[in-house]
């Protein structure tokens, strides 16, 4: 055996002995176990910034910029009362429409109401300069919307015509006429609701859309009604109803059930371009609008005397 290394039972005798000491140390004090370690501060994963006051809109709230509507023009025609046989409004139609979860976190939901206008104004700016499709070459500028922001009820059109595609204003032409005597036979005026389309660009001639216009404006309209956040919608024909509830069923079919576009109620009905065309359809698109009208606890105007 190596004697510069000493005998290991030495060693190991010597490690017995003060190990001894040590637990007759703790013995006699009462100190069994180690002093626990003093609490260390956690490092949160992020810094919270300070919260910032959301900025006032230096703009009023999108508007429609006619002229307030008085009784004599905006009357709700005789095709748009309830019908003279019927002593009773309506009865409240047996849907209730419940909000399902819905797929995504909508961007309007934590903002203040002037917050969400000042969002839509700065998402009108965007559109103004998107080039993601080929009506932006044939534009004579964008259509974005008309009416108040933060109304309940929205009506969805399809996208701008000729008339609309001049004016920057969705609805201006004779189908926006008899449009805004349907909103006023709601019991509304023109300016209490929102009205948008489908498709922010045009001209569109005869209401027909390319799937790339609707693909490439999709995200718009979801980003405009997830920040208006309405109560209601109402899809005016085909194009609009489609669009919004990617299906490719016909409006004859779609028009006075409700269907829910990212748990928010819809009406499909006729287009009022339709109706310009065929006014034998008023009664349907009445029918559809009383059915909106019940559940928003509105009444028609009285008629005309």
């Amino acid at each position: 055996m190596d004697e510069a290394h000493g005998d290991p039972r030495d060693e190991l005798f010597e490690i017995a002995t003060s190990v001894r000491a040590l637990v007759e140390w703790y013995e006699g004090t009462g100190a069994w176990g180690l002093p626990p370690s003093p609490p260390r501060e956690v490092e949160p994963a992020f810094h919270a910034a300070e919260p910032q006051a959301e900025p006032q809109p230096q703009r009023a709230p999108v508007a429609d910029r006619r002229a307030a509507p008085t009784d004599a023009s905006f009357a709700p025609p005789a095709s748009f009362s309830p019908p003279p046989e019927r002593s009773q409004p309506p009865a409240a139609p047996t849907f209730t429409p419940a909000a399902p979860p819905r797929t995504a976190v909508a961007r309007g939901e934590s903002l203040t109401p002037e917050a969400r206008v000042e969002r839509l104004h700065l998402l009108a700016t965007e559109v103004a300069s998107c080039t993601r499709c080929r009506l932006s070459e044939t534009r004579t500028q964008p259509v974005f919307a008309r009416g108040n922001p933060l109304a309940e009820l929205c009506f969805v059109g399809d996208g701008p015509g000729p008339e609309e595609d001049a004016a920057g204003e969705p609805f201006v032409g004779e189908a926006g006429q008899l449009l805004d005597r349907m909103i006023v036979a709601m019991g509304y005026r023109p300016t209490d609701v929102y009205v948008c389309g489908l498709v922010k660009c045009g001209p569109i001639k005869d209401h027909k859309l390319e799937g790339d216009a609707v693909a490439a404006c999709k995200p718009y309209l979801a980003t405009q009604i997830e920040l208006a956040r309405p109560k209601y919608i109402v899809a005016l024909g085909t194009s609009a109803t489609q669009g919004l509830l990617a299906t490719s069923e016909s409006i004859a079919k779609l028009r006075g059930t409700w269907k829910m576009y990212r748990g928010i109620p819809v009406m499909p009905t006729y287009h009022p371009a339709f109706v310009v065309k065929k006014p034998s359809a008023r009664r349907e698109v009445w029918d559809d609008l009383q059915k909106v009208m019940a559940l928003l606890g509105k009444k028609p105007p009285p008629p005309r005397g």
